[in-house]
Formats: C-alpha cells, sequence, structure tokens
C-alpha cells in the first residue's frame, strides 16, 4: 500500500502503516488484508453492478458480478428497472417478463458456482424499490429456506411513501417499463407486510432512499444512488467501489485515568485515511469500468470496531445517554480530522478528478479541495474485529461468552477479555479460595451470553457489561442515528429483537429509524432464521432438509400483467371476481361493479 507512495516519502510512510496495523489499532478491511501484496491485489470490499431490463443487460450484469465474485468482492443491484412479472415483452416474438424475482435467482445461482476469491462464496445485496409491482413477492422471497439465499435483501423505500405510511394514504405501483400506474393499496398494508415478514424471517430489510441522496455529492451529475453493498453500509452508483478499514476504539482508552485518548486518535485516523486512500492507486479491479469510476470518485471508508469494547473500558452503558452522546463526539470528530486530512491529500496528491462535478465545487471558495468524494463508513467488521480481539464495528457484544459459527460446526469459543479481567480483579466474583463463585458465573454465561440474570453479580457490573439482547431495541436505533449524524456513507448495524418481540415492535423500529434519519435497517429476531452466525450455549442450531420437486417447463403459466392487477387494496392479497364483485378472502374487502 505504501508502494504508490513517492519515493521521498515511501519508507516513513510503510512504517506509520505498520505501526497502526501491528498494534491492531487501524486494520484495512479482508480483501486489503488477503490481497496486498499477491499477484491479483484486487483490494476493494465493496461493489455496485447496474441492471438493464433486457437480456443482453441482465446477463452483462451476471457475468460482472461474477468476475467481481472471483476476485473477491461483494456485489449490490437495484433491480427495479426491471419490468413486471406478466408484463409484455415488447421486443421478441411474444410472451410475458418473468420478473426481477426471477432474475435474482439466476444471479444467486451464479453466486453459488462461483466461490469468491477462490475461497469463499460470494454476497449480495438485493433491492426493489417499494414502488414495484412486484414488492410484495419481493418481500416474500427468502420466507422459504433455501431461495435467493446468497442475497441480502432490502426495500427501497422514499420519504414519500413513509408519510403515506404515517397518514395512512394509498400507494400507487408503477411499472418501470412504461411508467403506468398498474394498482393501488393503502401504504400501511404494505408496510404491514414488509414488516411482518422481518418479524419472521429478518427480511427485508430497509434502504431509506431519500437520506442516502440527500448526502449524494454527485446527485446533480451522475444522478440518485440506488443500491449499496451487501451489507448496507456503503450506497454506491453502478460500477463504483470502496476499499473499507476501522480504527480500533478499545485501543483509544488511556487505561490509567480510562478516558478518550483523542490525541492517538487523531493520528491513527490521518494514517487510515492516507492507507485508504492508496487502496484505490494500489487496487487492480475486476473491471474497467469499475477502474475508472473508482480511481475518478476516490471513495473510502473509513470507520471504527470496539466500540463496546471502550465502553466496558469507560464504565459507560450501551444504552445511555452518556453512550449515546458519546457516539456522537466520536462520530463528530472522526469526521472532522479525516476531511482535513483529505484535504491536506488533496494539496499533496490533488482532489478527486470528478471534484468539479461535485456539489462541492458549487460552495465555491467557501470549502477546501478534498482527495476523496466520501470518507467514513461503519461496517460491521466481522473478519478484522475477530483479528483484533474486539467488538464488531458499533455493535453491542453479542455476549460476553459465545460460539462463532464460521470455520466449522463445532464452531469457536470466545469470553470477552474486558469481563474476564474484571472477574481477575474483582473482589465479588472471587471471594473463596477454590473460585467456585468465579467459575459458577463463567458457566452460566457460556449457557446465557449475558450478566442479566445471574445472581451475585452487582447491579453497576450488569449495567456496564451489556449485551445485544439486554438492549432494548429503541437504543440500538438511537445509537445507530448517533453515529449515522456525522458519517458520509451509511451505518451498518443491526438491531437486535428477542424472541417475545412483537410485530408492533419491529414496525416502531422502522419509523423510528427513519425519524431519526438512519440511512437503512436491519433487523434480527432471535430464533427466527434456521441458522444463526453467533449463538450462546443454550441456543440449539436447526436442520432443515428441503426437497424441491422438478420444475416441468410445459406446466409453467405466467400470469399476465393485467391479471395480476386485481390485488387487494386492503392487504395485497389476490382478489376473487364473483357475481361482479371483487373478493379478498384474506381480509373480508369487497367492492361491487355497477
Amino acid at each position: 500500500m505504501a508502494a504508490v507512495e513517492k519515493a521521498e516519502k515511501r519508507e516513513i510512510v510503510e512504517e506509520q502503516f505498520y505501526e497502526v496495523m501491528s498494534a491492531l489499532e487501524f486494520l484495512p478491511a479482508g480483501r486489503t488484508l488477503n490481497n496486498a501484496g499477491t499477484p491479483q491485489s484486487q483490494l476493494a470490499n465493496c461493489f455496485v453492478l447496474p441492471v438493464e431490463d433486457s437480456i443482453e443487460g441482465i446477463f452483462d450484469s451476471v457475468k460482472y458480478m461474477a468476475m467481481v465474485h472471483q476476485r473477491g468482492g461483494g456485489t449490490g443491484f437495484n433491480f427495479s428497472k426491471l419490468r413486471p412479472r406478466g408484463d409484455v415483452v415488447t421486443k421478441s416474438s411474444g410472451g410475458f417478463a418473468t420478473g426481477p424475482i426471477s432474475f435474482m435467482k439466476v444471479f444467486d445461482i451464479a453466486t453459488r458456482q462461483v466461490m469468491q476469491g477462490g475461497k469463499k462464496r460470494g454476497a449480495n445485496m438485493g433491492i426493489l424499490n417499494v414502488s414495484h409491482p412486484d414488492i410484495m413477492e419481493f418481500i416474500a422471497a427468502k420466507q422459504e429456506t433455501g431461495e435467493i439465499e446468497n442475497f441480502n435483501i432490502s426495500v427501497g423505500v422514499t420519504d414519500k411513501f413513509m408519510r403515506a405510511v404515517e397518514s395512512d394514504g394509498e400507494w400507487q405501483f408503477v411499472n418501470p417499463r412504461n411508467k403506468e400506474v398498474t394498482s393501488t393499496i393503502r401504504a400501511r398494508s404494505l408496510f404491514a407486510q414488509l414488516v411482518t415478514s422481518a418479524w419472521r424471517t429478518g427480511d427485508p430489510g430497509l434502504i431509506f432512499l431519500d437520506p442516502i441522496n440527500r448526502n449524494n455529492p454527485l446527485l446533480n451529475s451522475y444522478g440518485r444512488i440506488e443500491a449499496t453493498n451487501p451489507c448496507g453500509e456503503q450506497p454506491l452508483h453502478p460500477f463504483d467501489a470502496c476499499n473499507l478499514g476501522s480504527m480500533n476504539l478499545a485501543k483509544m482508552v488511556k487505561l490509567k485515568n480510562a478516558e478518550v485518548d483523542w490525541e492517538r486518535m487523531e493520528y491513527v485516523l490521518r494514517v487510515g485515511v492516507r492507507m485508504l486512500d492508496n487502496v484505490i492507486d494500489a487496487c487492480k479491479y475486476p473491471l474497467p469500468q469499475i477502474e475508472e469510476t473508482a480511481r475518478a470518485n476516490r471513495r473510502i471508508g473509513l470507520g471504527v470496531m470496539g466500540f463496546a469494547d471502550m465502553l466496558y473500558q469507560l464504565r459507560i452503558p450501551y444504552d445511555s445517554e452518556r453512550g449515546i452522546r458519546l457516539a456522537g463526539k466520536l462520530a463528530k470528530f472522526i469526521r472532522e480530522v479525516t476531511w482535513d486530512e483529505s484535504a491536506k491529500l488533496a494539496k499533496e496528491k490533488g482532489e478527486f478528478p470528478r471534484w468539479k462535478e461535485s456539489c462541492f465545487a458549487d460552495l465555491g471558495g467557501r470549502t477546501p479541495k478534498y482527495r476523496n468524494v466520501a470518507i467514513t463508513t461503519i461496517a460491521p467488521t466481522g473478519s478484522i474485529s475477530m483479528l483484533a480481539n474486539c467488538s464488531s464495528g458499533i455493535e453491542p457484544n453479542f455476549a460476553l461468552a459465545y460460539t462463532k459459527n464460521v470455520v466449522s460446526e463445532a464452531g469457536l469459543s470466545y469470553m470477552n477479555m474486558y469481563f474476564a479481567r474484571e472477574l481477575e480483579v474483582s473482589s465479588w466474583a472471587d471471594g473463596d479460595p477454590e473460585h467456585k463463585i468465579r467459575d459458577r458465573i463463567v458457566r452460566e454465561i457460556i449457557n446465557n451470553g449475558s450478566l442479566a440474570r445471574i445472581a451475585g453479580v452487582p447491579e453497576e457490573v450488569k449495567s456496564v457489561y451489556r449485551t445485544a439482547h439486554d438492549i432494548a431495541p429503541e437504543w440500538h436505533v438511537r445509537m445507530q442515528a448517533a453515529w449515522q449524524k456525522y458519517t458520509d456513507n451509511a451505518v451498518s448495524k443491526t438491531i437486535n429483537f428477542p424472541h417475545s418481540a412483537t410485530i408492533e415492535d419491529v414496525e416502531k423500529a422502522y419509523i423510528l429509524a427513519w425519524k431519526m434519519g438512519c440511512k437503512g435497517i436491519t433487523i434480527y429476531r432471535d430464533g427466527s432464521k434456521d441458522a444463526q452466525i453467533l449463538s450462546t450455549g443454550i441456543m440449539k442450531q436447526k436442520k432443515i432438509i428441503s426437497q424441491k420437486s422438478q420444475i416441468i417447463q410445459s406446466k409453467i403459466k405466467t400470469e399476465t400483467l393485467k391479471e395480476r392487477v386485481k390485488v387487494c387494496p386492503e392487504c395485497g392479497g389476490k382478489l376473487v371476481v364473483e357475481e361482479g364483485c371483487s373478493k379478498c378472502y384474506g381480509c373480508g374487502y369487497s367492492v361491487c361493479s355497477g
């Protein structure tokens, strides 16, 4: 990464990079760590590819996706340009379109066959806008086990739709081919279907398109951003890419007096900005279109990990006003330092090539020139946080002791180092010479993950060592919003719900996330999937064998779009026409003609 520097600076920059990486204070993300210095040298993590409404456009995108996955990247798509199922195919000899969900399955199968970077299967984000006529089918797409399993899916929603939900207004489905309204539904009914599916399965999430584009420096010149990378933290234009890296906040604490080390943090941030900017030049991109866009925008995604572990050291509860205030203070500081460093790099190396086409240029001399179109991103940091032995991203710890099922069925067991240290030094945990109290607490934590229901632990300790399921969903959303306020790109965070959470609880979280300015939201209700990455001792993994019948081509019947528009305006179900009346057997809606 330092090799792209001028000769006179190369050695000192290399030393700085080595210093922060070897101390686990800052790490570039997985693709950079895995591929730097190799012949492949594909160092970017996130890509978005276009999907055009033609067979050529669709299968070009499948090909591009395979090429990106082969080189280790993850891809995002918005399928909203594709005409809906049952619509006419105007350039063929006849027939009807099968719709975006059917083509998502093609992408899914291709992903399954191309191992990502030769080491793991690829990951995708699939987005369909809330006005698309196939949105109901999209919402339910992952309810059957094994369907489009290589996709995270999210509905692209607008402020207009959310306001219609609030006011109980109507919502129109629009055919993207000809912009004609195909049907109308109550916005709340559609929202209820979305929320219910998320409650049942964790999918789909929401992508708030308008907040994303209010923060899009290239909106006027290159249009709206409509898609993100697989985890949702990186909104990108088609053929854009981004490399990620994160500062370890757990290392940014002065141990003597348990306070934030702002001075060290500034140094690490400045080194991190230079490192990620260098990655853009060192990277060998999988497609010429991607190389052109990535080097024209010079977008980077600098974020954090270890936030929960920082809070443990500072003895600040995650779900507290102090915790929210610290998050905002950190995010603001990170933004100010990183943009200042980008301005310094612009003076040294030049501004990003699309500067004159950006909103920054419209400000004239009121803002300095920058090296990068966008800088900060909060990524999930799954792999690098394990390498750094810290909590992931801005998430609370899933558990104080847990098993992570990423290598084998047996999994890898972890105990949080800061809580382990608390047990070693605290008299309440070790009041007997045989350590029976401590051993009993450890056993119970391994089984439960949390301190919440363990006897003998002081309340102050329980309030500090909070885990994901100890925290109410509202606090999860508030924390995400606190970081998003000062983050250029977006924030990847999961809003955890206990298994007992209601559909109304999920609905409240979705609405709160929109009102608080989040750019997306992903929820997970404990136990709502057949398998999950993180589990405590009491969680049992289910194994489901799915038997699929053979598809017989001659028996396939596609409803025309005209036939499909007979949907219930109350619940979105199918209307049955009997004796001149349209009836919905799902909710009881009925209307008669004449």
